[in-house]
């Protein structure tokens, strides 16, 4: 099962109300996928700086103190605490500092996600409480996606939910099954990609993450996944200013697309889009097999 969804708006006026936007989309998803749920917004830093976003399974432990921590090893860095998670923000080119840093002064924490413009939310739980704690709603941004998941690989976990996120801004959620993901995380182990989970869709997030790596954009990276991942799937992908969309040859799983002059946006279900602004008057269509679908703020521009 597993719901999905995804919004990437074109109208600068409707950026502070993406969160709620989202959010609405993810909750009416909620039957495809009670186990857990996550959200990737893409909302910017100021200029000059980055954030990587992180959880804990005891954040007033973990949190308490961390900026003096980070400073302590020379890392400036502010911390907004949100429930289990908490967003770290530091100047641009200190995220790989931040992570060494982590990892010897607070070895039990996750992160989710980094960048210039990504922070990223997921626990167990149903969406409207995962979004809730997190105080989504509130949130405003460019773009972003949403998960809500039926655990049928795999346990229950924070870690196990979506969205997966393997490289800076990028950030992947998947519906479906790949069948060679496990020599596909041998290759990529092997270019020097490492994984926190066995969920077959961190491997598809870091396949794409390797493939724009080699300088290919978000639209290219999909397109070679089409030669290099068997399965079924439906992938929501978003990077810094893009958002995509690639469905298997078979298409087997549930999908809609929406677009106005305001937005571009995806569900499993049409349902899912019915609560969107000038939904009525949106074009409608189901993503067709083995074709990206690719949109770019910067390519816009």
């Amino acid at each position: 099962m597993c719901g999905i969804v995804g919004l990437f708006l074109k109208d600068k006026s409707l950026e502070p109300q993406l969160g709620a936007l989202l959010s609405d989309m993810l909750i009416t998803m909620t039957d495809r996928g009670p186990d857990s749920a996550g959200i990737a917004i893409y909302g910017g830093a100021p200029a000059g700086k980055a954030k990587i976003t992180v959880q804990s399974a005891e954040p007033e432990q973990e949190f308490a103190d961390l900026a003096a921590d980070l400073s302590k090893a020379g890392i400036p860095a502010s911390v907004t605490l949100k429930s289990t998670h908490a967003v770290i923000e530091t100047d641009e080119g200190k995220l790989g500092e931040i992570r060494t840093a982590l990892a010897e002064i607070r070895p039990h924490i996750r992160i989710m996600g980094s960048g210039e413009s990504v922070e990223i939310y997921k626990e167990t739980g149903l969406p409207k409480d995962v979004v809730s704690r997190f105080d989504v709603r509130a949130m405003g941004g460019t773009h972003g996606i949403g998960h809500t998941r039926m655990a049928t690989e795999s346990a229950v976990t924070t870690l196990g939910a979506h969205p997966f996120s393997t490289g800076p801004d990028q950030c992947l959620v998947h519906n479906g099954s790949l069948s060679n993901h496990n020599n596909l995380r041998r290759e990529l182990k092997r270019e020097g990609m490492s994984f926190e989970t066995d969920n077959d869709s961190e491997v598809a997030a870091a396949y794409l993450t390797a493939e724009m790596a080699k300088g290919k954009d978000l639209g290219e990276a999909l397109e070679s996944a089409l030669d290099d991942l068997d399965g079924f799937f439906t992938f929501v992908v978003g990077t810094k200013s893009g958002f995509g969309v690639l469905r298997d040859p078979i298409a087997c799983k549930p999908a809609v697309m929406a677009e106005t002059d305001q937005y571009v946006a995806f569900g499993s279900e049409y349902r899912a889009l019915v609560g969107l602004p000038g939904i009525e008057n949106a074009k409608i269509w189901e993503p067709e097999p083995a074709t990206v679908y690719f949109w770019d703020h910067q390519k816009a521009a």
